[in-house]
């Protein structure tokens, strides 16, 4: 079996679990001389930086793996990554490596006709503890709690809200009111369900904000205070870590094993967040679990993108023994429900692990050409 076509997907939707606005992946789909295909995909996020995914999938890095066995993945990954030296190790080219990863370890699984997680070990889990992840936008406090209220009553065990996001929540800006809203969703959602709170791009505490503010949400039984400063500030990390009893996540803006080994090494989180469709793939993130596993840190799935993603995260994670909850978004997105025959969704609180070939999923290639673009205009 020889890798015969590499074909890169850029698409645009509007994502409902972030009031409509644009988002951008970019798909990779590997074909053999035997008929089988591999899909995978990265969150390249912005309009130009999909398009630019395109080009190196498809001049670039693609061109490398044309006449390899895909079920040398390993090697493979290897080959991609010394193919972009000269691009840099971060960026785009992580995200190209990341959707042929993916793809890769789909084509292994269907080409041996066993599922991924086998692949990586075996399942330690059969389902994993389902996670409401959200982007709250409406102005009223009591109606930001109840709709974190409701996702509990659908049978969420856990919710998760971003601050300093787009509407009228305005979280993140006034201390009083920030202190105020985790108080009035904690009394919404009762005790028993977990609650996190990201601070986001947008929303960064110095130090002594951080303490300050963590310290009152403690208060209210947080899980964990995500990405509460600037990802190079490492010094406030290891502060507020050593300041605080909430536990401290991070890692949505590093890109390789090499950049979470060091942040381990600094100790700057409790919890680290990682996305295959970011972090070089299957094989990039499994490096990391297993880091964490060894450093008796948490690892947990960071995925808000299609289900492609999801998928390679289910896998990843099922495997896990030091992971908390899987995020999923809560309102149908077209990507999720959309583009695959049968979507991942929770089912009384949690995500059924898949155990079909490869990734487990079927993609809708007339959804794929659906959303399709070509221009950041």
């Amino acid at each position: 079996m020889q890798i015969k076509k590499i074909t890169a997907y850029p698409l645009r939707y509007q994502e409902p679990n972030d009031r409509l606005n644009w988002r951008h992946v970019t798909l990779a789909k590997i074909e053999t001389d035997n008929g089988l295909v591999g899909w995978g995909e990265c969150i390249s996020q912005w309009p130009e930086a999909a398009l630019a995914v395109k080009v190196l999938i498809e001049q670039g890095l693609g061109p490398a793996l044309l006449g390899r066995d895909p079920t040398e993945n390993i090697a493979l990954h290897t080959l991609l990554k010394d193919h972009c030296w000269w691009y840099g190790d971060t960026g785009l080219a992580n995200f190209a490596i990341s959707a042929l990863d993916i793809a890769l370890w789909d084509l292994k699984g269907k080409a041996l006709g066993v599922p991924i997680h086998t692949l990586l070990g075996g399942k330690v889990h059969d389902r994993l503890r389902a996670c409401a992840s959200t982007h709250p936008s409406q102005a009223s406090l009591d109606d930001l709690a109840k709709e974190l209220a409701d996702h509990a009553a659908a049978g969420y065990t856990a919710v998760k809200v971003g601050f300093g996001k787009t509407g009228e929540a305005a979280l993140g800006l006034d201390e009083k009111r920030d202190i105020a809203y985790v108080r009035t969703v904690r009394e919404a959602i009762g005790p028993d369900v977990d609650f996190m709170v990201d601070l986001g791009k947008k929303t960064r505490w110095d130090y002594a904000m951080g303490v300050r503010m963590s310290r009152e949400f403690e208060k209210y039984g947080l899980r964990w205070i995500e990405d509460p400063f600037q990802p190079t500030n490492l010094e406030a990390y290891k502060h507020l870590r050593e300041s605080i009893q909430t536990q401290v996540a991070t890692g949505e803006r590093e890109w390789t094993p090499a950049g979470y080994k060091r942040l381990i090494d600094l100790g700057v989180a409790d919890i680290y967040l990682v996305d295959p469709g970011r972090v070089e793939g299957i094989t990039g993130v499994k490096k990391v679990i297993e880091m964490t596993t060894a450093a008796h840190l948490f690892f947990n799935p960071h995925t808000w993108s299609s289900a492609i993603n999801t998928a390679a995260a289910v896998h990843l994670t099922a495997t896990a023994t030091n992971y908390i909850v899987f995020e999923l978004k809560p309102l149908p997105s077209p990507l999720q429900f959309e583009l695959v025959t049968e979507p991942i969704v929770q089912q009384g609180g949690w995500v059924p692990v898949l155990n079909k070939p490869g990734l487990g999923i079927e993609v809708r290639e007339e959804v794929v050409h659906k959303y399709l673009f070509d221009s950041v205009v």
